[in-house]
């Protein structure tokens, strides 16, 4: 794929766009502004944006004078079935909340940002920022915060055994989600 980086002024917005997405244009260009461009805008061959109207808008606010662009070579209807499934597709995925904790968790035990992951404001309920417990380990000692939440189950660990444990998933299983699932359910008796 080649990335060109045009001025800023020389991609148009699509005036049939569909999507609403000026709630979205504040958090990607914290985004934009915290790791960089990371997704070209997609444009047709007269600049016309097909995918990238939310990147367009931060960029515009962050008063960026350039932007990467990749120019798409598709048909016109190619062009607009691109810009309608680019967004539609996205709305069909899922979080899943168990590893979504962990990813949350590890950020925070790294004293990162979290409101540069968009979940500043809007970390799920269900994952919560204090699992329930007394606080005590086995051996009565004091816990960090490293939360873990799996399903219904929250569980509250110090930082050594949180990461032991991970790892060990990680060995045993990798990274397949189903299979870290199945191997979480058998240690837990679940």
């Amino acid at each position: 794929m080649k990335i060109e980086i045009w001025p800023i002024d020389k991609v148009v917005p699509y005036d049939r766009n569909p999507r609403k997405n000026d709630g979205a244009v504040d958090g990607v260009a914290k985004s934009i502004k915290a790791f960089g461009f990371r997704q070209p805008i997609v444009v047709d061959k007269e600049g016309v944006i097909i995918a990238g109207h939310t990147r367009w808008k931060a960029a515009k606010q962050l008063g960026l004078d350039k932007v990467p662009v990749h120019v798409a070579d598709l048909s016109k209807a190619e062009a607009m079935a691109y810009r309608l499934a680019d967004n539609k597709t996205g709305e069909a995925a899922e979080w899943d909340n168990e590893m979504l904790a962990l990813e949350l968790a590890d950020l925070r035990e790294m004293d990162f940002d979290i409101d540069l992951t968009g979940f500043g404001d809007g970390i799920p309920d269900e994952l919560g920022d204090e699992p329930p417990g007394d606080g005590k380990g086995k051996g009565g000692d004091e816990l960090a915060d490293t939360a873990f939440t799996f399903g219904q189950y929250r569980f509250k660990v110090d930082r050594e055994t949180y990461l032991n444990w991970l790892e060990e998933l990680r060995q045993k299983v990798g990274f397949d989600n189903d299979a870290a699932h199945k191997e979480i359910r058998r240690r837990l008796k679940l």
